[in-house]
């Protein structure tokens, strides 16, 4: 039997987040009976519960901040070890998602050695580039990223260009790296157009079937909601702009403003946050264009999610984007101009170009990032 410890995650069940739905995916399309994974989950009730045939045991970690998922996973770290100590298991992995403990594993690396167990990570996207963290802490991520490099046995990227940058950054260490994307569900939404629960979403917000640009992200400056919105009102288009996301009128949202007067559009539509994935998968399925401006980061889930149901995709040209959408999408850059051009072209494809960009897409969804696909990377590389 081989063991696996899974650290990082907030946990199973998921009701959100990327590293969250990774490992419920992982543990629900799990094949070979040889697999045993124990998970870490955050603050949950029980010391220790099964879910998905997974081990889940429970760390607890008060409210202290922005340090809080770092001693999260130094608990998740030490608990995991004090297990395969008292069980005296042999030959397992412990696979940390995301680079937040590099300082401390020098303090772990003779007793992991020791206990015969190896260590993977999964180093994320640049996190240290995110705009949410005030200087010191973006300095911390870069170094504990750094030693994380170091310190592992095996750096799993989901992204190729990742795996480039780990090469090349890290070089002096010689990182021993692998690529294995990250998963989308194939297959179109369970709900007819004729559903309660998307006609009464679209009777909401007053959008109509095709006849809206959607944006689905994280709101923060990284995904580029400045660029998008500016554009799209440059647009002659008489569509919507339907933006999902969990809006704060903080600093960011007066920046975005002040650029941009959305407010005076009246196609320009926050909607808030849909997590009902059934819903959410249709209105991706509904919308004429999906727009993904994402510039930090991975192998993006959303992107993927969208590439799977949506007919046109828009994408931001960097190499993260690229490397997934391939020549299923049309991308644009943060030029003055660009995306309203390409925003203009987009309403002037035929019919028959949307269906070739619409089969391309989705083919590369089913050939390259299945869940199916993904969980069979993983179990073949833990065996």
């Amino acid at each position: 039997m081989k063991n696996i410890f899974i650290i990082g995650s907030k946990g199973i069940p998921a009701n959100y987040g990327g590293f969250e739905t990774f490992v419920d995916k992982l543990t629900l399309y799990k094949k070979n009976e040889a697999i045993k994974y124990h998970v870490a989950c955050l603050n949950v009730r029980n010391e220790e519960f099964y879910y998905n045939r997974a081990r889940c045991f429970n760390v607890q970690v008060k409210e202290i901040g922005s340090a809080k998922a770092v001693l999260y996973d130094l608990q998740a770290l030490s608990k995991s070890i004090k297990y395969i100590k008292d069980n005296n298991l042999s030959n397992s992995i412990i696979l940390i998602l995301a680079c937040r403990i590099g300082p401390f594993l020098c303090f772990y690396k003779k007793e992991l050695k020791d206990l015969g167990i190896k260590l993977y990570v999964n180093p994320d996207g640049h996190e240290w580039k995110r705009s949410k963290w005030i200087a010191p802490i973006r300095a911390y991520w870069k170094f504990s990223e750094k030693l994380m490099v170091k310190h592992a046995d095996l750096q799993i990227c989901d992204s190729r260009g990742i795996e480039d940058y780990i090469k090349s950054e890290y070089k002096v260490y010689n990182p021993k790296t692998t690529f294995i994307a990250y998963g989308a569900e194939i297959g179109r939404s369970n709900l007819s157009e004729n559903d309660a629960i998307i006609t009464d979403w679209f009777n909401k917000f007053l959008v109509k079937r095709k006849s809206y640009y959607l944006i689905v992200g994280r709101f923060v400056p990284e995904n580029n909601y400045e660029t998008m919105i500016r554009e799209f009102m440059k647009s002659d288009v008489h569509k919507d702009l339907v933006i999902i996301t969990n809006l704060e009128k903080n600093k960011f949202y007066e920046r975005l403003l002040k650029a941009t007067n959305f407010t005076s559009d009246k196609r320009v539509k926050f909607v808030g946050t849909v997590y009902d994935n059934e819903l959410l998968k249709k209105i991706r399925e509904e919308a004429f264009v999906y727009l993904h401006g994402h510039e930090v980061g991975g192998t993006n889930p959303s992107l993927l999610e969208a590439l799977s149901s949506t007919d046109i995709n828009l994408l931001l040209g960097v190499n993260f984007n690229k490397e997934v959408g391939k020549e299923g999408a049309l991308y644009f850059s943060k030029q003055d101009g660009d995306l309203a051009s390409t925003i203009n072209k987009a309403e002037k494809l035929k019919e028959n170009e949307i269906e070739t960009m619409s089969r391309t897409a989705k083919n590369i969804i089913e050939q390259f990032y299945s869940w199916d696909k993904i969980v069979n990377d993983y179990e073949e590389l833990f065996l």
